[in-house]
């Protein structure tokens, strides 16, 4: 007797429903209009300029074939990098001498020594690294 009374308390009587499951429904109501209102949270965007080295692909790699499919090609303006993709276009600076030259990733790499990015033998030249095989740069992503 005492659990029907129980249960008598605990419906609505102008519905039927329980009550707890309208508290329940208005929850769900409130907490959906909630995460509505809140701002979206905007995607993470690379910071506009990464500094650190880099190198260039020794010759004897041309005609290999790249991460993205192509054929390496010592002559074009491309390079390596770990996580950019594919296609995008980066400004490359030597911070040592100031030159830049614009570089489109086709590949993954460089694995070796903490290096930042792999540029091609066409980019060295223009950055001036051909010598040394080395130089500290900045890559900012156009």
């Amino acid at each position: 007797m005492l659990h029907l009374r129980a249960a008598v308390k605990l419906t609505d009587y102008k519905s039927g429903m329980p009550r707890a499951i309208l508290a329940f429904a208005a929850l769900l109501v409130c907490t959906a209009c909630h995460q509505n209102l809140r701002p979206s949270a905007e995607p993470k965007r690379p910071p506009e300029h990464v500094e650190g080295m880099a190198s260039f692909y020794g010759p004897g790699l041309e005609g290999h074939l790249t991460a993205n499919g192509e054929r390496f090609d010592p002559k074009a303006m491309t390079a390596a990098h770990r996580t950019l993709p594919f296609g995008v276009r980066v400004r490359v600076t030597n911070l040592e001498n100031g030159r830049s030259a614009i570089v489109r990733i086709n590949d993954r790499g460089p694995y070796a020594h903490e290096r930042l990015i792999d540029v091609s033998m066409a980019a060295a030249r223009v950055l001036d690294m051909l010598r040394r095989g080395v130089a500290r740069v900045r890559l900012e992503i156009l």
